[in-house]
């Protein structure tokens, strides 16, 4: 095999790049928007720095930047259509049986008022409070790559019941007050209710301790592995009565025996070991299922500890869980791309539908290059490696 295989020197980018936008286009009934949904793309691809419009148009050969902020504007067209399709590619292009759901936010910095949902929140982001829109979004990871698959801008209450604020970003009568939690219910449901093939749902403290969610993916039989944070109250019932008592005081109670080690993925600097231990929780009527409540060590500071509430098959392995819950990051590797390569973060639109425009086509970005990795990756490994043992015997 040559280096240019392996490396992707040869990948047909722009037919590629082409079948995207052929596949897209029905999206956009009239010429003009699929135009410019095309160049959007362009522009998202490019070097281009800043992916605003008058940059995008610069990009495109435009003279002015209507074109570009009319179509996440004043055109004709359904995000939600779009995002199915990109939702559809995804789940085509990476798509297994083991592969997995991600939920997680991302905060948007912003300095004005205007744009819808904007408020002074907590952004991990920035790591503090500050003015920002809060994003909602799931991605699908498989050994085959990651990519954003939906999305929902969150609506802080003081949005959510101002009616003169929602009818001047056009927020739809439908878009009412939800969690974070509640939206991710609805992203992992209709992701499900379309087909992606789950093994585990996976997302941070803040949809963990939320019993709604658990509960919802429990009725449907989904595993899940979410993390919980270590004064999470959790209530037993003995025969002596009623015990309350939360992850770090149960992890205090472990025997050394009870823990090992395990991979939790791959870092910059190779595997990420961490020591793992698991303590069942309350049973099922249905055996098939278990609950653990699994523990996450360093293995050079045994108090840095990370917890999670595990739903799983019956009979699986400690390091069967491990290596579920260390895909968390595919997620975070999702933003990274498309902030500092595809322009996530540069939405100008105030507007409810065109934040949920910008980032449809943000994801119809992302989804491209995932592809391209996919279809790379599946090249490279069905080809037999020359140098290996089997093929000089053969």
């Amino acid at each position: 095999m040559s280096v240019a295989v392996w490396s992707g020197s040869l990948v047909a980018w722009e037919r590629e790049l082409a079948a995207l936008k052929g596949r897209i286009a029905p999206v956009f009934r009239r010429a003009e928007s699929r135009q410019s949904a095309g160049a959007f793309l362009d522009g998202l691809l490019s070097g281009v720095e800043r992916k605003t419009g008058w940059l995008l148009a610069e990009q495109a050969g435009l003279d002015r930047p209507y074109r570009m902020q009319s179509l996440l504007g004043r055109s004709h067209w359904d995000a939600q259509a779009l995002r199915d399709r990109v939702r559809a590619d995804v789940i085509e292009a990476l798509g297994a049986d083991d592969g997995v759901l991600v939920v997680d936010e991302t905060g948007f910095l912003k300095k004005g008022e205007h744009s819808v949902g904007v408020a002074r929140q907590y952004s991990g982001t920035a790591g503090r409070i500050d003015n920002c829109q809060i994003g909602v979004f799931l991605a699908y990871a498989s050994r085959f790559g990651q990519a954003l698959i939906d999305r929902r801008l969150y609506l802080p209450e003081a949005w959510a019941n101002n009616e003169a604020r929602r009818t001047k970003a056009g927020v739809p009568q439908e878009a009412t007050f939800a969690t974070k939690p509640q939206i991710a219910c609805e992203l992992i449901a209709s992701a499900l209710d379309a087909g992606a093939p789950c093994a585990w749902v996976l997302a941070d403290a803040l949809y963990g301790s939320d019993s709604r969610l658990r509960r919802m993916l429990e009725r449907r039989g989904q595993p899940y592995v979410l993390a919980v944070r270590s004064n999470h109250l959790l209530r037993f019932w003995h025969e002596e009565g009623l015990e309350e008592t939360d992850p770090e005081t149960m992890a205090d109670a472990l025997e050394s025996e009870a823990w090992a080690t395990h991979a939790a993925g791959e870092g910059s600097k190779g595997l990420r070991l961490y020591e793992w231990a698991r303590i069942p929780l309350s049973s099922r009527e249905d055996r098939s299922f278990e609950r653990w409540l699994l523990i996450r060590r360093s293995r050079r500071e045994p108090n840095k500890r990370a917890y999670y509430f595990v739903f799983a098959p019956a009979g699986l392995s400690l390091g069967e869980l491990a290596g579920a819950a260390g895909l968390r990051w595919t997620i975070e590797e999702c933003f990274e791309r498309a902030k500092d390569d595809l322009g996530l973060d540069h939405c100008e639109a105030r507007s409810w539908h065109g934040w949920h425009r910008h980032m449809s086509l943000c994801m119809a970005a992302l989804a491209f290059l995932a592809r391209l990795a996919a279809d790379l990756r599946r090249a490279t490994w069905g080809k037999a490696n020359e140098r290996s043992p089997a093929a000089a015997a053969a």
